[in-house]
């Protein structure tokens, strides 16, 4: 799991497009916290601090701790809205989370052993169709990286959902089909190859099939 994230927040005081417009001048982002029994929090935070956070490439997966007024909560990123050309951060929500909390996140995958794939070593290509997993996990087991052991696997092979060991407090969020996470394909010249021995071979049983025929 990544560390933990700290974050200063402070509590907004008024709400709406105005008011959030003049936060955003003055550097800081306008945020919500929800989730729980406990009554949504509007808050703001320093967009420098948050754009850095949000740099390190796994902040939607951290847990965020919010220190607000002296009091801390512990939160999950749930969105992060951004600005369609410049991309800096415009509003985020993040979720509160309870003692024995379940979260669902997206956790990306990350292929081991290459050089001990058969296909691979044929000149196969890895054929990534998810590069992100969607799995529920408990609130403090939230997993970095989901690692995918492609040893032994040939051309053709493919690495579906249960073939893989989840870390342990995680299941997949998607439990009504064993979809496909994965697969080692031919690259177009061992096809062509394929296709031109296929070709051969047939000519030759045609030709075979023929002098039988004469004979």
């Amino acid at each position: 799991m990544s560390d933990a994230l700290t974050l200063p927040a402070e509590l907004r005081e008024r709400a709406g497009k105005g008011a959030s417009r003049a936060l955003r001048r003055d550097g800081r982002v306008p945020a919500v916290i929800y989730g729980g029994k406990d009554e949504p929090i509007a808050i703001h935070v320093e967009e420098r601090v948050l754009s850095r956070q949000l740099n390190t490439g796994h902040f939607m997966n951290s847990i965020v701790m919010l220190e607000i007024g002296g009091k801390t909560v512990r939160t999950l990123p749930k969105d992060v809205a951004l600005h369609p050309v410049s991309d800096r951060p415009l509003h985020v929500d993040f979720f509160r989370l309870t003692k024995n909390a379940k979260v669902e996140v997206a956790v990306p995958v990350v292929f081991v052993n290459e050089d001990a794939s058969p296909g691979l070593k044929k000149g196969g290509v890895l054929n990534v169709v998810r590069h992100d997993l969607e799995l529920v996990c408990e609130a403090d087991k939230i997993p970095s990286e989901v690692q995918l052991d492609v040893t032994g696997l040939d051309i053709g092979d493919s690495i579906h959902i249960s073939n893989v060991a989840l870390p342990q407090g995680s299941e997949s969020a998607i439990t009504d089909r064993d979809f496909t996470i994965a697969t080692i394909v031919a690259p177009s010249a061992l096809k062509q190859s394929a296709a031109a021995a296929a070709e051969e071979g047939a000519e030759e049983a045609g030709e075979a099939a023929e002098e039988a025929s004469e004979g």
